[in-house]
């Protein structure tokens, strides 16, 4: 059997300040997010009381309610997803590595607590087993009161593990699988970097361990942060450099758009074992199969597994910048 290797985090990777201001109407607040980086902020008002208000064992829960995005997951006071737009990361996270395998049947998904990666995996018919791996159980809990998909772990397919990513992949025997979490917060000054238990997630020797995981044809796909903070832009050089290094044949920065995110713009790095490529033929029909059913998708269709690589051309010249022309394609 096959095995595709999805990374997943709960969105994002850099955790930001929020900030809760009253407004007039005094059952109403405004969530507020900035990049201190750039001296970028953008705003969220939300409805009522908070639908859900608690703290775990590693972080702060809530769940407001909006107008336009419908209900909206925050933790440590960072907006993760709304039910509006969480369609565009989420999709992507999921379907761009599993359309990249020919025939996944084996998933590994790591973090993404909230379940959404989770349940778009499970669309693909070809998917024997998933494991579940996340760290924090009451986000799971929550996700499942308050989300429609969070149906997705009653399926007997997948197999849930509270547990240390890190730890899981590292126990993982070889030709197994894995998938990633947010590697660290930054503090409120939005510099400082405060390492949590996660950040080892993004070692050299997690990559290793991810590489020894896979099967020949194998698919890792992670979050890499904005292009449009300086420090994110050096960061998607450095990791891509890295994965690499660990082994991998190849390694592209992908982007997509979600409009709640700071800058309306994060992206992925889709790393592969082998230089197998898709085969857009194959891609169409098994999307195809999906989009026939209930469930179908919103924002991913089969044009993003290419057309999400193509770049402006200064994000290009920074991730490829140890290529001759500055691109994807040589060195995927």
């Amino acid at each position: 059997s096959n095995l595709v290797l999805s990374l997943v985090g709960s969105l994002p990777l850099l955790n930001l300040p929020l900030t809760v201001n009253a407004s007039k109407n005094p059952h109403s607040g405004v969530i507020t997010e900035t990049l201190h980086e750039i001296g970028f902020s953008q705003s969220l008002t939300y409805q009522g009381e908070p639908l859900y208000k608690g703290k775990s064992e590693y972080q702060e829960i809530a769940v407001y309610q909006t107008h336009h995005f419908g209900k909206v997951l925050v933790l440590d006071d960072v907006t993760q997803l709304t039910e509006r737009d969480g369609d565009s990361y989420n999709e992507m996270m999921a379907h761009i590595p599993m359309m990249a395998h020919p025939n996944p049947k084996r998933v590994l998904v790591i973090g993404g607590g909230d379940g959404y990666v989770l349940s778009e995996v499970l669309k693909h018919q070809s998917v024997e087993h998933v494991d579940h791996v996340d760290l924090d159980k009451d986000v799971i809990e929550v996700c499942k009161k308050h989300f429609n998909w969070g149906k997705a772990w009653e399926d007997p397919r997948v197999t849930l593990h509270i547990s240390n990513g890190a730890t899981f992949v590292e126990d993982a025997a070889d030709g197994s699988y894995d998938v990633i979490s947010d590697p660290f917060y930054l503090a409120d000054d939005g510099v400082t970097k405060i390492e949590l238990p996660s950040g080892v997630l993004y070692s050299d020797k997690h990559y290793k361990n991810i590489h020894r995981a896979l099967r020949k044809d194998g698919v890792f796909n992670f979050q890499a942060e904005t292009f449009n903070l300086p420090a994110d832009l050096d960061g998607i050089y450095e990791w891509r450099k890295r994965i690499l290094g660990a082994g991998f044949s190849s390694s592209r920065y992908g982007t997509l758009y979600t409009s709640t995110y700071p800058t309306g713009q994060i992206g992925f790095l889709l790393c592969q074992k082998s230089d197998l490529e898709s085969n857009m033929e194959s891609v169409q029909q098994r999307f195809e199969k999906i989009d026939s059913s209930s469930e179908g998708t919103n924002y991913y269709h089969p044009p993003l597994q290419n057309s999400s690589f193509d770049l402006p051309l200064w994000v290009s010249r920074s991730v490829y910048r140890d290529q001759d022309d500055h691109t994807c394609t040589s060195d995927k």
